[in-house]
């Protein structure tokens, strides 16, 4: 179990903040299917990380357990660089995937709820601390924000094996996003309480 305490990440922990989102997501499905090569994908999701998440920084929403585990959250009306996400996307992607890449990603803006929420992009623990606890005590400490300002959360889950945790955490299911070879991805959404 965790026994850390959830901080807000400063701007020197940045750099391992991005790290251990990176680790986390490197047998994530939806991001090897982005850069599926091993070397394309340490070279181009860390730059991935920073411009999908990199603003929460900023807004003083990125929480961290130590080097252990991140959360990358977008409060009410905050979102991520889109102009940079294309940009990124069309430089790293390949070929013909850019397509889809590109539907995916509209399909999940259509997923967004219009009112007032906050947004997790991305959350992950380091593999070697999976398991003990530490994306809970993430998701218990935005949670209560959210549920302290009667805001909705939303995110998209990126493999199957996280739809159980934020089912544990109050999120349900609003669909499925799954285009070409994309693999699914699920939109879930949690009402305040």
């Amino acid at each position: 179990m965790a026994t850390q305490d959830v901080n807000i990440a400063t701007h020197s922990e940045i750099d391992q903040c991005v790290a251990t989102i990176v680790l986390a997501f490197s047998s994530d499905p939806a991001a090897r299917w982005l850069y599926a090569d091993p070397h394309a994908f340490f070279e181009n999701f860390p730059r991935f990380v920073r411009v999908f998440g990199g603003k929460a920084f900023e807004h003083g929403s990125a929480h961290q357990i130590g080097g252990s585990a991140a959360a990358l959250w977008y409060p009410p009306g905050a979102q991520p660089d889109e102009a940079a996400l294309v940009a990124l996307i069309e430089n790293t992607a390949k070929g013909a995937a850019k397509d889809t890449v590109f539907a995916v990603l509209e399909e999940m803006g259509r997923f967004h709820p219009s009112e007032p929420h906050w947004y997790l992009p991305l959350i992950g623990t380091d593999p070697a601390r999976q398991g003990k606890g530490y994306g809970s005590a993430l998701l218990r400490h935005a949670l209560a924000i959210c549920d302290q300002e009667k805001m909705p959360a939303y995110l998209e889950a990126t493999s199957a094996r996280s739809v159980p945790l934020y089912q544990r955490h109050g999120f349900e299911g609003l669909g499925t996003i799954q285009i070409g070879t994309s693999p699914p991805i699920t939109p879930m959404l949690r009402k305040p309480r």
